[in-house]
């Protein structure tokens, strides 16, 4: 398993037991090494925004002193939802891979669709490369989310 996928698994792992939200996690690596990780917030924080992709970039730069994270790559169990994709695009990331794709992420009850309408050239734009990575290695936490009878639905 690649290594930074495997760490990205692990985030995404830890919001699922801690109930923090859905099956998400990230890192954000630059020169071989993780500068910035996250999972899934959005109902340990109540922000909607707390998505894994935003909080591991807000890391990131945070950790890196800057806002331009073109140097850097992000790993995330799933494919990044359009509001994730902004933000990736604002921090100037230009590689990310991802596990899971949109259509898994909808199978268990994250269905941006209507978002996907809205913005239908998201797969269009040269600016981001979108590689997938690891998928079936993802799919085992988003069934863990999905077995977890006690978790928030949102």
């Amino acid at each position: 398993m690649d290594p930074f996928m495997g760490e990205a698994i692990s985030e995404a792992r830890l919001g699922v037991e801690n109930r923090d939200g859905g099956p998400f996690g990230a890192v954000i690596v630059c020169n071989g090494a993780i500068v910035g990780r996250g999972h899934n917030k959005v109902i340990g924080t109540n922000d909607p925004t707390a998505h894994a992709e935003i909080n591991a970039i807000r890391e990131a730069c945070k950790n890196l002193g800057k806002f331009d994270l073109s140097d850097c790559s992000l790993y995330t169990t799933c494919e990044p939802c359009p509001m994730c994709y902004a933000a990736i695009h604002w921090a100037r990331i230009t590689d990310v891979y991802y596990g899971c794709d949109r259509y898994d992420a909808a199978h268990i009850g994250f269905d941006d669709k209507i978002l996907y309408d809205i913005l239908p050239r998201q797969d269009d734009l040269a600016s981001v490369k979108l590689t997938q990575l690891e998928r079936d290695s993802c799919l085992e936490v988003f069934k863990l989310y999905e077995m977890d009878e006690k978790r928030t639905l949102y």
